[in-house]
C-alpha cells in the first residue's frame, strides 16, 4: 500500500445499488497519454518532494482514497498498475467533488508527474473527468471478494481487486500465444470448424442438443473437432490443428466445466509415437516461456514437465499402483473381482478392456504425478483408435498424466473404414441400450476414410487443464473467466 491512501473495508458488490443521477453527463472519449505502467517504468526512480514538467493523461478507476483536509490521496488503476493521485484544493479544480468520488468510480486525469514528500510517485490532479460511476458498492483490493461464488458470477468485479486473478488470466493468454506460435512455426495450420454438428462424435460425451428451426432438424453442439479436422487430412492439409470450445453434457467440477477449451491437432504420416515427442517439447516449450523454467510447483509439489516423459503401459502403471498382474489376457470373472477388492462398481455389460480402464483411472490415474505418457490402451475404450501393430486387443493410444489427471489424448489415428464403421456400430449398440456417452454411426465421416486417410497422429490437450497446471490453480473455475454455475438464486 502507499503512504498517503489508506484502505476502509469494501463491502461485497451484491449490495443495493445506490442511486445515480444517469451517465449523460460523461464524455464520449477520453485521450490518455499514457498507460500507469509507463510512468512508473519511466519515473520509478523519482526522489522524494521532486514535480517533473512532464504532463500526462491517464485513465482508470479510482481503487482507494483519503481525504487530509486540503488534501486528497487516491489510487487509480488502469489495466498496467497502479499510481497514486494527488489532489489540493488549492489547485484541483472540484476538489470537493473529488472528494466525494466512490471508491469504483472511473476517472480521466491530466496532471505532473511528481513525488509526494514521502516518496511516493504521483501524478496531480490539475484537471479531471468523470468517466463512468460505479452505482454498485466496490470492494477494495485489500478487502478484496470474500465470497468465491461472488467472485466467479461477477468477474468483472473480481479482475479489479484481485491480483492472483489477473495474473492467472494473463498467463492463459500467454499460454494460448505460445502453444499458436510453437505449431504455426512446425508448419501445422490452424482451421475452424462446425461446433454445430449433425451427429455427436469424436469422443465418448454426452452431448447437447438443440433445434434448428429452418431446417426443422435436431443439432449437437460438438463435444470434439475430431472428426472435421480428420476430413481436412483426407482433403490434403497435412498438418491442422484447432484450438475452440467444446461442450459436454456433464457434471461440474474442480476438474470439470460443461464447456471447455481444447487444443486438437492431427499430422498426416506420422503415428503415436511422433505425438509423444512433439506433446513433451509443446508443454516444456510453453511452461518455460510462461514460468521461467520447466519445473513448475502445483499444490505445492513440484513436477519438472523438461522432455523426455517417461513411457509406462497401462498394465505397468496398474502393477505399480496396486501390486495386481492384470491384463486383457486376464480372465474377465478375475478382473471383475479385481474391481469389486477395490471398491470399483462395474456392469454386466464391459469386457476386459473396460474392466481395465476402470481399474487404471480409479486405482492408479491419481497417484500419477509424471509427467507420464500412459500407453497402450484396450482397443474396446479407443473406438477411433488404430490397433497396435503388436499387442492384440490394444490400441495405439496414450494419455499424457501429469498431477494426477489427464493433460492430453491421443493415438495413431484408425484409418480402415470398415473396421471405423465396425467399431461405430458396435457405439451405436451401445448408445441404444442406454448408454448416452457412446458414439453414433457417421456416415459422412465413413465416406471420407472412403477416399483415404493417410497414416495419421492426433492429440487433444485440454487446454483448461494446462492452465491450471502452469497458473498453480486447483479449480478449473480459477481458470476460466465465465465459468458455468448453478442459476444465481439472487437473481
Amino acid at each position: 500500500m502507499n503512504d498517503d491512501a489508506s484502505p476502509a473495508p469494501g463491502p461485497e458488490p451484491d449490495a443495493p445499488a445506490k442511486v445515480t443521477s444517469g451517465q449523460d453527463d460523461v464524455p464520449y472519449r477520453f485521450e490518455r497519454s499514457h498507460a500507469v505502467g509507463d510512468i512508473t517504468e519511466a519515473f520509478g526512480g523519482l526522489e522524494a518532494g521532486v514535480e517533473t514538467d512532464t504532463t500526462v493523461s491517464v485513465a482508470g478507476r479510482l481503487m482507494l482514497r483519503r481525504d487530509q483536509g486540503r488534501l486528497a490521496f487516491g489510487t487509480l488503476q488502469d489495466a498496467s498498475g497502479r499510481i497514486q493521485l494527488f489532489a489540493t484544493a488549492a489547485s484541483t479544480p472540484g476538489f470537493e467533488q473529488f472528494t466525494a468520488l466512490s471508491i469504483g468510480d472511473w476517472l480521466g486525469v491530466r496532471g505532473a508527474v511528481m513525488a509526494t514528500r514521502r516518496g511516493e510517485l504521483s501524478v496531480r490532479v490539475d484537471e479531471w473527468v468523470l468517466l463512468a460511476r460505479a452505482g454498485r458498492p466496490f470492494p477494495d483490493k485489500w478487502h478484496g471478494l470474500t465470497d468465491p461464488d461472488t467472485r466467479y458470477r461477477q468477474r468483472y468485479v473480481d479482475l479489479w481487486v484481485s491480483d492472483d486473478a489477473r495474473d492467472a488470466f494473463a498467463r492463459r493468454s500467454q499460454i494460448l500465444t505460445g502453444l499458436r506460435r510453437r505449431l504455426d512455426e512446425q508448419g501445422f495450420v490452424e482451421v475452424e470448424t462446425p461446433m454445430l454438428h449433425p451427429i455427436p462424435g469424436g469422443a465418448a460425451a454426452r452431448p447437447f442438443v438443440t433445434h434448428h428451426e429452418a431446417l426443422h432438424a435436431d443439432l449437437y453442439l460438438r463435444v470434439a473437432p475430431e472428426l472435421y479436422l480428420k476430413r481436412l487430412v483426407v482433403g490434403g492439409m497435412e498438418r491442422v490443428y484447432e484450438i475452440g470450445r467444446v461442450f459436454r453434457n456433464e457434471g461440474i467440477s474442480t476438474r470439470h466445466n460443461p464447456e471447455f477449451t481444447m487444443l486438437e491437432l492431427y499430422w498426416a504420416y506420422a503415428d503415436h509415437t511422433d505425438i509423444m515427442e512433439l506433446t513433451e517439447n509443446l508443454v516444456a516449450g510453453v511452461a518455460a516461456e510462461v514460468c521461467g523454467s520447466t519445473a513448475v510447483v502445483y499444490d505445492g509439489r513440484e513436477v519438472d514437465l523438461a522432455p523426455p516423459w517417461r513411457r509406462a503401459t497401462m498394465d505397468e502403471v496398474i502393477a505399480e499402483h496396486t501390486g495386481a498382474e492384470v491384463s486383457l489376457d486376464t480372465p474377465r470373472p478375475e478382473l471383475a473381482a479385481r474391481c469389486d477388492s477395490l471398491g470399483i462398481a462395474t456392469e454386466e455389460g464391459w469386457g476386459a478392456g473396460k474392466l481395465l480402464l476402470e481399474i487404471y483411472e480409479k486405482a492408479a490415474e491419481p497417484h500419477l504425478w509424471g509427467p507420464v505418457f500412459v500407453t497402450d490402451y484396450p482397443a474396446e475404450v479407443s473406438p477411433l483408435s488404430r490397433r497396435h501393430r503388436s499387442r492384440p486387443g490394444y490400441a495405439e493410444r496414450f494419455e499424457g498424466i501429469v498431477a494426477g489427471r489427464e493433460l492430453c489424448n491421443a493415438f495413431t489415428e484408425l484409418v480402415d473404414p470398415v473396421e471405423q464403421r465396425s467399431r461405430f456400430e458396435a457405439q451405436a449398440a451401445l448408445r441404444a441400450a442406454g448408454d448416452e456417452e457412446a458414439m453414433l454411426v457417421d456416415e459422412d465421416y465413413l465416406r471420407a476414410l472412403d477416399y483415404g486417410l493417410p497414416p495419421t497422429g492426433g492429440l487433444g490437450i485440454g487446454v483448461d487443464r494446462l492452465v491450471m497446471l502452469l497458473t498453480d490453480t486447483q479449480a478449473i473455475r480459477d481458470a476460466v473467466l465465465f465459468p458455468t454455475l448453478r442459476p444465481d438464486p439472487s437473481a
